[in-house]
């Protein structure tokens, strides 16, 4: 992946320094059932004729380019999976940044939506590959009935608990007496569960002054998320930035390019003082270093 273009590359507020060396980085990215390893190359910018090759004196911004990205994924039999409370997996939904810190609009207040996802995925008996969000993704093209269910959004919040009980109850009675279908009820869950997230993504971009919607995580590599979501920043003006499977689930690159930007900006952490903490909030980064 090359991102050199004409015009200065900026990532949020840090604009790409000149350097005149090559940088190599390596960034690991892990969850419960999945691993990822990427190698990043960033290349300097040409010197300007007659230039010493100091950064200062170069050209262009430099490119970025992504050696290798793969991931690797623990496939559980159809039916099975990983227990929140083994895994103490914690997601966000919505957050801003703003003075060198991040803060969390709008959050779960019980489980990850992915886990939502996946947990019915198990109740129906779907098949872990390549991911139960994807296999429910393509049983609900199948759909067509609309099946209502609760609507869990509590202010800027959202609760998925008593939405999963509700669906995972029409599964035997829903399904056993014809009234809808395992297509009907994954086109359902979908509709709700994403109508939920674009509704406090577009109060918080209205509190924000916003109209671009960045989708990150497992779940933003579901096409129709991506559709509703850019159906709603269209109406205010704006656009969604929306990956694919290669850059939404865990993977390495985008850890390597974030760890370039902070070589390159100055900052960086000894490693006798690099740790893991697996219950980390967003909004508890606190920023040491200032960009130039």
């Amino acid at each position: 992946m090359d991102v050199s273009a004409e015009a200065p590359l900026r990532i949020g507020n840090l604009r790409s320094p000149k350097s005149d060396k090559p940088l190599v980085a390596i960034g690991i990215e892990g969850s419960a059932n999945k691993i990822g390893v990427g190698l990043l190359r960033y290349t300097p910018p040409a010197p300007r004729n007659g230039g010493d090759g100091d950064g200062g004196d170069a050209e262009g911004e430099g490119s970025y380019d992504i050696l290798s990205n793969p991931r690797k994924t623990y496939l559980t039999p159809a039916g099975t999976g990983f227990l929140p409370r083994e895994t103490a997996y914690h997601h966000q939904q919505v957050i801003s940044y703003s003075r060198h810190r991040y803060r969390i609009f709008g959050e779960t207040i019980d489980m990850a939506i992915g886990n939502c996802l996946d947990k019915f995925a198990r109740v129906l008996g779907l098949s872990n590959d390549p991911s139960p969000g994807y296999n429910i993704e393509q049983l609900a093209k199948k759909g067509t009935k609309f099946v209502d269910l609760p609507y869990g959004v509590k202010g800027m919040d959202v609760s998925f608990t008593g939405i999963l009980s509700h669906v995972e109850g029409l599964v035997k009675g829903g399904m056993e007496s014809g009234t809808c279908t395992a297509a009907d009820l994954c086109f359902s869950l979908q509709e709700t569960l994403f109508a939920m997230l674009v509704e406090i993504t577009e109060r918080a971009m209205a509190h924000c002054g916003k109209n671009t919607v960045l989708i990150v995580g497992g779940v933003g590599c579901n096409r129709r998320l991506q559709e509703m979501m850019g159906l709603m920043a269209a109406e205010r003006g704006g656009r969604v930035c929306a990956m694919d499977h290669r850059y939404c689930i865990d993977n390495g690159a985008m850890i390597a390019q974030a760890g370039v930007f902070q070589y390159m900006h100055g900052g960086g952490t000894e490693l006798e003082d690099t740790t893991c903490t697996q219950r980390f909030r967003t909004d508890a980064v606190d920023v040491a270093w200032r960009p130039p």
